[in-house]
């Protein structure tokens, strides 16, 4: 088998059957090399994916993807099966138009899952539908063993287990760490329990156990009980689901052996593989954080070919004023989900273990956690993604907002965030967050007023929430920063012109780009400027005045339109019915693609040339 076949072969389930043993150990190579090629040119999941690889050829091998869904969680893993399903050019992979880096329905996938979690509860929906229609299938599910810290998961589960669907879940477990004598005892327990035999043995026995006498039947059970808690199974068989492993995920012999005889046990049935992190690539191989998820680098060396930064990134300006603060104020705590270095925050638990912590997948515990925290006098900062916070957002109002609690939220990612798409682009937060009273909102627009607001925070009573964007801001220091002072912003540029532009956060940088392409042209003056710092609540002493000497708005925001603060501004102007007109540049109602952060803002039309094309004809 040749890599232009690889090319070339729509590898359907009837096409993989014809395989020997062999030709499949082969093609599986052939994938991690093609894997690994588009993600050293294009960046993406690159460890985890190299390490499903023959769970994936598996799956494809016993269970036919146009009989049943295939659900993926989280969904980085599937590259695999992107090239298997042939479904578009795997070459094309996180690029603007190209193939998503997620399973995608607009591809051809059964679902979306940015987010992990979702694939039980999936998987039993899935069932429900079947069982309705009446139909004999088996549908499958590959779940990672990081999404297994989320409570959706054992929601799933605790139903799964009691209705007993027909169904297989493969956990892909490239984490935990399970000693060689309890590994070797559960592979053999498994290669017993998926045979027909010992279902039939384990019905029998417990047909036997109702007929002898309670003392005996209470040993017998208690010996039962005793023999599985040396298994990693106890808990999946407790909640009524067949449990077959520990097996190894590399062996393809293996995995269709006992995905087969899973497959036709007709009950749920959860299959444990341990497999290894970037299999295949050495430097990948392993709990290497690095290579998770990747820019584009160098295969023969490992090393990045992105150009370095001059200026720090956001997520480092945060760690660094976190720090600093936690070195001054022992109250301080902080949290994060399953992203201690994606937040900046593993320096934070690296310095101070006891005061920093990271929750696994569990946005909704990791802030109500903090509420309780605070609630005991501690000043809790929540490091998460704008649109992981979405998945706490009733934590948020129930836990925090409605008692007022001291809890900070510092929000990553928050805009368009490039390669990793819809379910990533952290659009919503101003949004969703803007409607829940006791809740304050602001942004830095750089590095000096990010660490001016970190301060502020610290001394904030009551809940609030700053956002920043991915990477670096685009300002550089070009304004004197000020001291938060609440609902206070800030003119930054003021002078006789009846243009105003209004910025928040990254926005303001947005904002001074324009400026200066219009200054470009000889229109020094050509508008006002202000920092609004806070958009809950607005200063309106400085917007009232401002709508006096003013005729239009500019509004410049890396957020959705609907809710954000062109809708916050507008709101206001009825309020104190001032008479001015409102253009906001924020994103409209649609969810926005991959792609390079560039090309996303260019096809928006929100790159600095479209935008000063579109104030002058508004203007004339």
């Amino acid at each position: 088998m040749t890599k232009t076949l690889l090319a070339e072969q729509n590898f359907s389930h009837e096409f993989l059957s014809t395989l020997s043993l062999k030709e499949l150990e082969e093609l599986a190579f052939h994938l991690r090399e093609k894997i690994i090629e588009v993600v050293s040119k294009n960046g993406g999941h690159l460890s985890s994916n190299l390490g499903a690889v023959e769970l994936t050829l598996a799956m494809h091998c016993v269970f036919d993807e146009k009989e049943v869904p295939f659900i993926f969680d989280v969904s980085h893993q599937s590259y695999a099966h992107k090239i298997l399903t042939n479904k578009k050019n795997f070459d094309t992979l996180r690029k603007f138009g190209g193939l998503s880096g997620y399973t995608k329905p607009s591809e051809g996938d059964f679902f979306i899952a940015g987010h992990s979690s979702t694939s039980i509860s999936l998987l039993v929906g899935v069932c429900k539908a079947i069982n309705l229609r009446k139909e004999n299938k088996i549908p499958v599910a590959l779940i990672g063993d990081g999404a297994m810290s989320a409570g959706m998961v054992y929601e799933a589960l605790n139903e799964l287990g009691d209705r007993k669907y027909p169904c297989v879940i493969i956990l892909n477990d490239n984490e935990m760490s399970i000693s060689k004598p309890i590994g070797a005892i559960s592979k053999y327990l498994s290669g017993t329990m998926a045979t027909p035999f010992y279902q039939k043995f384990k019905k029998q026995v417990g047909h036997f156990l109702e007929y002898l006498p309670q003392s005996a039947a209470y040993m017998a059970k208690r010996f039962e009980e005793s023999f599985k808690m040396i298994t990693p199974g106890m808990l999946f068989e407790e909640l009524g689901l067949e449990y077959i492993g520990v097996i190894n995920g590399h062996d393809l012999a293996e995995l269709i052996s006992v995905l087969k005889k899973a497959k036709a046990l007709q009950k749920p049935c959860i299959i444990h593989a341990q497999t290894i992190k970037g299999k295949g690539y050495k430097m990948a191989e392993g709990k290497t954080a690095k290579w998770h998820g990747v820019g584009a680098f160098d295969i023969q060396t490992g090393e990045s070919l992105k150009k370095a930064e001059d200026k720090k990134t956001t997520t480092q300006l945060f760690c660094e004023n976190l720090l600093n603060l936690a070195k001054k104020h022992e109250n301080i705590v902080g949290v994060t989900a399953a992203m201690p270095s994606g937040t900046g925050l593993d320096a934070l638990i690296e310095a101070y273990p006891e005061r920093f912590f990271d929750v696994g997948i569990a946005e909704q515990h990791a802030v109500t956690s903090m509420a309780a925290m605070a609630k005991e006098g501690f000043k809790p900062f929540i490091a998460i993604y704008s649109t992981f916070l979405q998945r706490a957002y009733d934590q948020v109002i129930h836990d925090c907002a409605i008692m007022n609690l001291n809890v900070v939220f510092a929000m990553d990612r928050a805009g368009i965030v490039g390669e990793d798409g819809e379910t990533h682009q952290g659009v919503f937060d101003i949004s969703f967050l803007a409607a829940i009273p006791n809740l304050s909102l602001l942004a830095p627009r750089d590095e000096l007023m990010m660490k001016e607001i970190m301060q502020y925070a610290y001394t904030h009573e009551g809940c609030l929430a700053f956002r920043y964007p991915r990477g670096s801001f685009i300002l550089d220091k070009e304004f004197s920063p000020c001291k938060i002072a609440f609902a206070k912003a800030q003119f930054l540029i003021q002078n006789e012109s009846k243009i105003a532009f209004l910025g928040y956060g990254q926005g303001v940088g947005r904002a001074k780009l324009v400026l200066d392409e219009f200054e470009k042209e000889g229109k020094k003056d050509f508008a006002n400027l202000v920092d609004l710092i806070f958009a809950k609540p607005l200063d309106e002493v400085l917007l009232r005045d401002l709508a006096q000497k003013t005729k239009i708005w500019f509004i410049f925001s890396d957020s959705a339109k609907i809710g954000g603060i062109g809708s916050l501004l507008a709101d206001f102007l009825q309020k104190h019915d001032l008479n001015l007109k409102i253009i906001s540049f924020e994103y409209d109602d649609e969810f926005i693609t991959h792609g390079a952060t560039s090309e996303v803002e260019a096809s928006l039309g929100l790159d600095t040339t479209s935008l000063k094309q579109k104030i002058s004809s508004i203007l004339k």
